[in-house]
């Protein structure tokens, strides 16, 4: 089966599993169930890719789907816990507001379900990149393991202290400016970004660099669109001290802050 066929048919799987939680979305009213799915849509992507490429290097395609496993249970598991008795995220909150209860069940399945799907699978392209054929393991795939665990470190890290400090502040608008987040404005950001320049290593590794554009895709999305600029937005209003974080810190790439 050649890989475009394959890459198509992951579509297909992502685009089958997105309208069965639509479907659930609609009973339960509370389109964020699908926030948690979105780490395991690679997972799931990634091993139907693992399956329908008998030619990728068999040390390779291991060592991503590895990466790649822990990474997305990580992330949905994570999500999972942190929406947990949640009310709806207040962006689909404001999608309903606009289009109303007898139009949104249906608008919703294309501006969230079938978006999310489509977007997690033209993000993954490295994922099978990455197991098409290629030489055995080396330096390269040696680089790209050192770049996900820098990633990983900063992404899981940041949430967990994240969550930490958000159990024991005392006021809803008071910062965290240590650990990671002295280094860098958004440290999960950043590592979720570095895990998927590994995923795309790996992929040039395998000798299919075209492949490795989901990793721009990511970064892309999680600067400019849905990740640091949406989020920024609500800081700044938010949170008193904000704007001195803000001259201190780096936005994005791990820095030493500067002095106030």
């Amino acid at each position: 089966m050649d890989p475009v066929t394959v890459y198509l048919q992951g579509w297909g799987l992502l685009l089958a599993l997105m309208t069965g939680l639509w479907v659930l979305s609609v009973i339960r009213r509370n389109a964020s169930i699908v926030d948690p799915v979105w780490g395991t849509t690679f997972v799931l992507a990634g091993w139907w890719y693992h399956a329908h490429t008998p030619t990728g290097d068999p040390g390779r395609k291991l060592l991503l789907m590895g990466l790649v496993t822990v990474w997305g249970l990580r992330l949905s598991l994570y999500l999972a816990w942190r929406n947990w008795g949640e009310p709806e995220d207040p962006r689909y909150q404001a999608f309903r507001r606009r289009y109303g209860p007898q139009r949104y069940w249906w608008v919703s399945f294309f501006q969230v379900f079938v978006l999310q799907g489509t977007l997690s699978w033209l993000i993954g392209a490295p994922l099978l990149g990455a197991q098409l054929g290629g030489g055995p393991l080396g330096w390269l795939d040696a680089v790209a393991v050192a770049v996900w665990l820098v990633g990983f470190a900063f992404e899981a890290g940041g949430d967990l202290q994240l969550a930490r400090f958000k159990a024991r502040r005392r006021r809803s608008n008071e910062l965290l400016t240590t650990g990671f987040w002295r280094y860098t404005r958004h440290p999960n950001y950043f590592g979720d970004s570095a895990c998927w320049w590994a995923y795309g290593l790996l992929a040039v590794a395998a000798g299919h660099p075209a492949w490795a554009l989901g990793a721009v895709a990511m970064t892309a999305l999680i600067i400019k669109v849905s990740g640091v600029a949406l989020l920024e937005k609500s800081l700044r209003s938010d949170k008193p001290g904000y704007a001195d974080y803000v001259r201190r810190t780096s936005a994005f790439l791990p820095w030493p802050p500067r002095r106030s």
